[in-house]
């Protein structure tokens, strides 16, 4: 028996960052995200995006990220109890349910309609051999293979008009869920909000961009220093190449499984 071999573990590099159009307007960022390393290697990653007509949009999509993270990681259950398809479901559906309820009683405790607090959500689950994603609104999550095929499991709900999609508080928010399920050797898991989706993916046949995404997983694998790793994102994502084509906030969530 080999005992050397080292068991592959997650490297997660993550960053929100204020669109330079928010930055004009001396606004707050309302992109929020959070993510945790569960026991048994599993990760449990979210990002959402605060609606930009919500006068509290970043208190709301701060609540979703954290209560639905919150949600998962208090319970008990194992990279076995997600060989089950319904168990993987019901983690992320609960967690849903939880994120919106909990931005809601913030609202009226805020004296605020719910529509105030207004805001997409993704969360993902990922282990080495299995990635669920559920998600309301736009923003999208992709995963890679060992083959370094890139797929989008999400894609962006968008309405009949530009920049309109479902939120989280709406009334057929529930309804609306995307929820996948990706059964395979997994080697990266990335999440972004809809700031980034123009550049990291081809909407019109909804195939993520290679030239985007690889070297980043890439960047991730060998993240050393987490501190480092996400001053470094962040440059990235505040940088020209960037901000030229875009003006809105910016949340990208990367994770490589490394030895």
């Amino acid at each position: 028996m080999n005992t050397s071999k080292q068991r592959p573990h997650w490297r997660v590099v993550a960053a929100s960052v204020c669109g330079t159009s928010h930055l004009k307007n001396k606004q707050l960022c309302q992109d929020a995200h959070h993510w945790q390393i569960l026991p048994d290697n599993i990760l449990v990653v979210a990002a959402a995006d605060g609606a930009g007509s919500a006068s509290m949009g970043k208190v709301g999509a701060m609540i979703a990220v954290e209560t639905a993270i919150e949600n998962i990681s208090i319970k008990e259950f194992s990279r076995r109890t997600l060989v089950d398809d319904n168990a993987a479901r019901s983690l992320l559906t609960e967690a849903i349910i939880a994120a919106k309820k909990a931005v809601e009683e913030e609202a009226v405790a805020s004296q605020k309609q719910s529509f105030d607090l207004a805001s997409t959500l993704i969360i993902a689950l990922a282990t080495p051999e299995f990635v669920a994603v559920a998600q309301i609104g736009d923003g999208v999550a992709v995963v890679r293979d060992f083959q370094d095929n890139l797929i989008a499991l999400t894609m962006p709900d968008s309405g009949e008009y530009i920049n309109e999609t479902v939120f989280l508080t709406s009334p057929t928010a529930l309804d609306a869920v995307q929820l996948r399920l990706w059964r395979q050797a997994v080697a990266n898991v990335g999440i972004l909000t809809d700031g980034l989706q123009m550049l990291a993916m081809n909407m019109a046949v909804g195939v993520p961009h290679k030239p985007f995404f690889l070297p980043l997983f890439d960047f991730a694998a060998n993240a050393d220093d987490k501190t480092v790793a996400r001053e470094q994102l962040v440059r990235f994502l505040r940088s020209e190449r960037i901000t030229q084509r875009t003006d809105d906030d910016l949340t990208l969530i990367i994770a490589a499984l490394s030895d």
